[in-house]
């Protein structure tokens, strides 16, 4: 699928999007989707990142500059002084979760404009886009300034920019034509063209997609499906998750009605047409989670699990803006829990239905807010 294309509402801006990967390619998912999305609104973007090779595989037209808008730069390979100082500075600076801008670059920019800041180039407006979390302290930290006060750009002013789900917040990445691409692609039919060129043969079974880290609880997610009246084809995703599953089979008694298709890895959009494929879909991290919201399907959401269990209040946080019921609760605490416990969890399945209203809900909600493009975008304009 080529890029789509947006008539920009406002003036473009050059944005610089700093990415650090550290693991399990959360990082450059969000940044890559927030650059694709400000390029196709009219801006241009520049997106340096320390570890470009996830693109290969999830968005495989950027790393050939075949993506209009946005170019891919590695922060080793550029950051030298005499390359940052041919670049034209940036209106924009965003530090994907926290990563910090490096040193040099505001070297060069200092070279570029003689100072930090004049009339013709104002510094530029300072972003620290951050996690994504429904915890309370987002609405309260959300816009909140951070004065730098050290180094060439002290007296600069950093911005905290919080995705969320309230109005109080940045909103969620949402690109303008995602619903109506996700529309044609439901109504035209195209799950079975979708399977058929990923070469997964499909008799009319029951489709989840699993996404996942390694949950003590995946023998029971498949012993579960495995009671259900229909049977079910499970549609596992490259890494991570295919190598749990293999380990998983071992633990569980043999499946009568699970078949496991085993998928190559997936671009952004073909994991977007993925989820809207399936009748239940298993995710990890905040960018599946979102995109898992708008397919409108039920879901298990992994977040990243932590020893101390902190996740846990990220997770029930998350649960109360779903207005989530006990069952759709308890599976998730189920799913998230690090250990076993004294016994094997078991999970129970028979509830899709119920999960699958209240998962519209949700997105009925958040559609009417605007989405995190559209309110950084406003939110850097009043800044300059």
């Amino acid at each position: 699928m080529q890029p789509y294309n947006t008539p920009s509402q406002v003036q473009p801006l050059l944005w610089d999007v700093f990415c650090k990967v550290i693991d399990n390619f959360g990082d450059i998912g969000v940044c890559w989707r927030l650059s694709a999305d400000l390029a196709s609104r009219g801006h241009t973007v520049r997106l340096w990142v320390d570890d470009p090779s996830a693109l290969h595989w999830m968005a495989p037209a950027a790393l050939i500059g075949d993506w209009p808008g946005v170019q891919v730069l590695r922060w080793a390979q550029s950051c030298d002084a005499v390359v940052l100082a041919t670049l034209a500075p940036a209106n924009v600076w965003v530090e994907g979760f926290g990563c910090e801008v490096a040193t040099e670059f505001i070297a060069a920019y200092a070279y570029y404009t003689g100072s930090l800041g004049n009339n013709e180039h104002p510094h530029p407006v300072w972003i620290n886009l951050e996690y994504l979390s429904a915890e309370a302290y987002v609405e309260r930290s959300h816009g909140l300034p951070s004065p730098v006060t050290r180094g060439q750009a002290r007296g600069w002013t950093k911005h905290f920019f919080y995705p969320g789900f309230s109005e109080r917040t940045g909103g969620l990445l949402r690109e303008p034509d995602l619903m109506d691409r996700q529309q044609a692609f439901i109504q035209s039919g195209q799950r079975v063209q979708w399977l058929a060129q990923h070469g997964v043969p499909w008799n009319g079974e029951r489709l989840v997609s699993l996404f996942c880290y390694e949950p003590t609880a995946l023998p029971a997610l498949l012993a579960g499906l495995d009671v259900l009246p229909e049977d079910t084809l499970v549609l596992v995703t490259a890494g991570r998750a295919a190598a749990a599953v293999q380990a998983a089979v071992v633990q569980t008694a043999p499946l009568h009605h699970v078949r496991l298709a085993y998928l190559p890895a997936l671009t952004q959009v073909e994991y977007d047409q993925l989820l809207w494929t399936c009748d239940l879909n298993c995710v990890r991290g905040e960018d599946s989670v979102v995109r898992a919201i708008w397919a409108s399907k039920p879901f298990l959401w992994q977040i990243y699990p932590q020893q101390d269990a902190a996740h846990i209040g990220k997770l029930d946080a998350f649960l109360n803006t779903l207005n989530a019921s006990a069952s759709l609760r308890g599976i998730h605490h189920t799913w998230n829990a690090t250990t076993g416990g004294e016994s094997e969890p078991a999970i129970t399945l028979t509830d899709l239905q119920e999960w699958s209203q209240t998962v519209l809900a949700a997105r009925a909600g958040l559609l009417q807010l605007d989405d995190l493009v559209t309110q950084l975008v406003d939110f850097v304009l009043k800044k300059r």
